[in-house]
């Protein structure tokens, strides 16, 4: 069963129940004593090139200290995150954003598109980087891509961070997710790339069945008013991953960090600095 959370240094008001945390206020600014809001602009910092598994994958770095790879969602490019949210995870962590096969600045190849090979992806750049393991955040699909990595891939993840989460797009609380991914992946006029990772959320049978094999520091984050992936889903996930975290943000929508960069922020250096060792 989840944590009861009973440390997180954030001023704003919490409302703590055991294995939740329901952010209340967001008028409120949380204490960032000791952090230094790293000023991040993507478009000043260059675009690098990694060869992974047949493709070039683009990537950025932000920030020193351990490595933290930033994972996205479904239909997004490392333009996407938000630039707040990454420069607090870069004053204290070695930050890297990258775009998946087929989008945005990396190349793509012929191999059939699947959840499973955009884990693989991830497991390889860490390699190519120069890394054994990294700690992960994975956002919405890039939840789902990080849940594959831990489960396949094992000893490539430190902490593990899981944003706005499903283990399948085909369960009954995931029914507008569903629709907005069936009808990508039929969308002639899409981009290729995007069609890929519909067709890869489509095909993938879920992870949920080895869900209780990930023996990582597990935190899950959701919003409560995410539509698309419901905070429901991640009580369930908490539920079989041994030890987990589940912060739940009143009031938030789907990867909720782009409304409250700096409380989400704040929330995953709170997890990554927990001194988690058995007593």
């Amino acid at each position: 069963m989840p944590k009861c959370i009973t440390s997180i240094i954030i001023t704003a008001l919490l409302l703590i129940i055991c294995g939740f945390v329901v952010f209340t206020n967001f008028d409120q600014k949380p204490d960032l004593t000791g952090t230094e809001i790293q000023s991040v602009s993507f478009e000043k910092t260059p675009v690098q090139y990694a060869t992974v598994n047949g493709v070039t994958l683009g990537y950025r770095e932000f920030g020193s200290g351990e490595p933290l790879l930033m994972i996205e969602g479904f239909g997004a490019t490392m333009d996407d995150w938000n630039e707040t949210f990454i420069g607090i995870l870069s004053s204290k962590y070695h930050v890297y954003t990258y775009d998946h096969r087929g989008m945005g600045y990396s190349s793509d190849d012929n191999v059939s598109p699947s959840i499973s090979q955009y884990a693989g992806d991830a497991a390889a750049l860490m390699s190519a980087l120069g890394y054994d393991s990294m700690h992960v955040y994975g956002a919405s699909m890039g939840s789902s891509t990080s849940q594959q990595l831990a489960i396949d891939h094992p000893d490539r993840v430190k902490k593990l961070i899981l944003d706005s989460n499903t283990y399948s797009v085909r369960i009954p609380e995931t029914k507008v997710l569903l629709g907005i991914i069936e009808a990508e992946a039929n969308n002639s006029t899409q981009t290729q790339g995007i069609r890929n990772e519909a067709i890869a959320n489509l095909e993938w049978n879920g992870s949920y069945d080895g869900l209780s094999s990930i023996d990582k520091d597990v935190m899950l984050v959701v919003g409560t008013e995410d539509i698309l992936t419901p905070d429901s889903v991640s009580l369930k996930i908490a539920g079989q991953i041994n030890g987990s975290w589940l912060v739940r943000f009143k009031g938030l929508p789907h990867t909720g960090y782009h409304v409250a960069p700096v409380q989400y922020g704040q929330n995953a250096l709170n997890f990554l600095a927990m001194n988690e060792s058995p007593i």
